[in-house]
């Protein structure tokens, strides 16, 4: 299905992102990847302007058309008491306006029937204390997810997903941790990226401008002080 199709990854060195890599390469895809983290991958901080172009004119350099972009890289986490204006900033330009510029330089080079995919998060939509940066730009992605997919619409497709609790350095966890959500585990990477694999295929192709919560459950678990053994510690 995937066999020789050109798929671009941001934040594909580790965790949910490095799963997206392997399940594409796996498939038969072309991949290229950026990450600030160091390897055998393209090396690049995305919030800044010119790496996001030196990328993309490195896949071009390689490939003459583009199928599939996936916004994956993880903008920082930082809250109201810490988080300086720069930060902030840079929180922005990794999670939300890199993803707004990939999608626009690709843009021309897209097939009919291309994906893009943002990441976005449960933390989009709830939260706890200090965590204003990541979920900013988490809300923001998700609005631009259906921007685009009117913009890019019918020849690009474009989705996001919103991870709940995913376990991404192996840990096996059980107990509380495991039995406060609904299907009685916490979450791991390969069920995110079934999910990218599955929108990005022509199984998708009625699908566009969604966002899918894939948390176990927890987005519709309703909790109150002292019921069912859930405490507020004061």
């Amino acid at each position: 299905m995937f066999r020789n199709k050109v798929v671009l990854v941001t934040g594909g060195a580790h965790g949910i992102g490095k799963q997206i890599v392997a399940d594409f390469k796996e498939a038969g895809a072309h991949v290229y990847m950026i990450d600030i983290q160091e390897g055998n991958h393209f090396v690049g901080d995305l919030s800044k302007k010119e790496v996001i172009e030196e990328f993309v004119q490195y896949v071009l350099s390689q490939e003459d058309h583009i199928d599939i972009l996936i916004n994956n890289a993880i903008p920082l986490f930082k809250g109201i008491d810490t988080c300086s204006y720069e930060e902030f900033q840079y929180a922005l330009n990794v999670g939300l306006t890199a993803p707004f510029y990939l999608s626009k330089l690709c843009a021309p080079y897209f097939v009919y029937g291309s994906s893009i995919i943002n990441m976005t998060s449960t933390r989009a939509y709830m939260s706890m204390s200090q965590s204003e940066s990541y979920a900013s730009a988490k809300g923001g992605i998700s609005a631009l997810t259906h921007a685009l997919a009117v913009s890019l619409g019918p020849k690009v497709r474009v989705n996001s997903i919103a991870p709940g609790w995913i376990e991404t350095d192996g840990v096996e966890y059980s107990g509380a941790d495991a039995k406060q959500q609904p299907v009685g585990r916490v979450g791991n990477p390969k069920d995110i990226s079934n999910m990218v694999l599955f929108l990005c295929s022509d199984k998708a192709g009625f699908i566009t401008g969604e966002n899918i919560t894939i948390d176990g459950g927890m987005m519709h678990q309703m909790i109150y002080h002292d019921d069912h053994g859930w405490k507020l510690e004061e």
